[in-house]
């Protein structure tokens, strides 16, 4: 998903994304808002149990070995 829509999906939610921040960073905003962990790009060893998070496929792309 690229920045352009996160932003859009930020901007349904209510939640206002500071110009220059990076996507991690925009999509946990996001998560926090929603009331959620803000896990994206945290998953260990590429495991995530959450299967319907909108967020799911990229966070595993981005997600760094510990």
């Amino acid at each position: 998903m690229d920045m352009k829509k996160v932003r859009e999906i930020a901007k349904e939610r209510g939640v206002k994304i500071p110009f220059g921040a990076k996507k991690v960073d925009a999509i946990r905003m996001i998560q926090r808002a929603e009331g959620n962990f803000d896990c994206f790009g945290r998953a260990h060893d590429g495991y995530c149990d959450q299967e319907g998070c909108l967020w799911r496929d990229d966070c595993l792309t981005v997600t760094q070995p510990l």
